[in-house]
């Protein structure tokens, strides 16, 4: 083997080795765009789950005195039935009229903090708002009576309004 063939030889390795190394080069390129793919996914992932966390924190907190609220609801009515019991000849005594604005108080800082009375009498059933306890022959599909309000917290209801409602066979009414 001569001077030339070994040069050959060698040139002929070198091309094999550079063919090599531009081989392993583009598999380490494509583990790292994979990585690098991986790496943005895992991001969105945390970044959408950061995102949850936050929503449902402020709903967390935003809803937080619902159950607080709930459990005052039959103190409302409580004092809604001992009101609207006092005869005549209570209604003006002072102490009666002092209870009268006790619960007016109590129920406007209820309404400051979101709670809302469900309007029902008169307005057409609708089963996410009013729980129909008694039929009635009336306006198919009204609301005849309330029986127990309802309420909602922040738009949510957290009570439904207990309500009697028209089953038809009755002349309907003209507004």
């Amino acid at each position: 083997m001569g001077e030339e063939e070994r040069a050959q030889a060698t040139e002929v390795a070198e091309a094999e080795d550079i063919e090599q190394l531009r081989k392993a080069l583009e598999e380490e390129r494509a583990k790292a765009n994979e990585y690098l793919a991986s790496w943005q996914r895992v991001q969105a992932d945390f970044s959408n789950f950061k995102k949850r966390a936050e929503k449902e924190n402020e709903e967390v907190t935003k809803f937080a005195n619902a159950g607080l609220v709930a459990s005052l609801l039959p103190v409302i009515d409580d004092l809604e039935r001992a009101l609207d019991s006092a005869s005549g000849k209570l209604a003006g005594l002072t102490w009666v009229d002092g209870i009268r604005l006790i619960y007016r108080k109590f129920l406007s800082i209820l309404e400051a903090h979101g709670l809302s009375p469900i309007e029902a009498e008169g307005k057409d059933f609708n089963p996410g708002l009013h729980e129909a306890v008694l039929y009635e022959e009336g306006e198919e599909g009204k609301v005849l009576a309330e029986l127990q309000k309802g309420y909602k917290f922040r738009d949510r209801v957290i009570r439904p309004a207990m309500v009697k409602v028209g089953k038809g066979n009755a002349p309907r009414q003209n507004p």
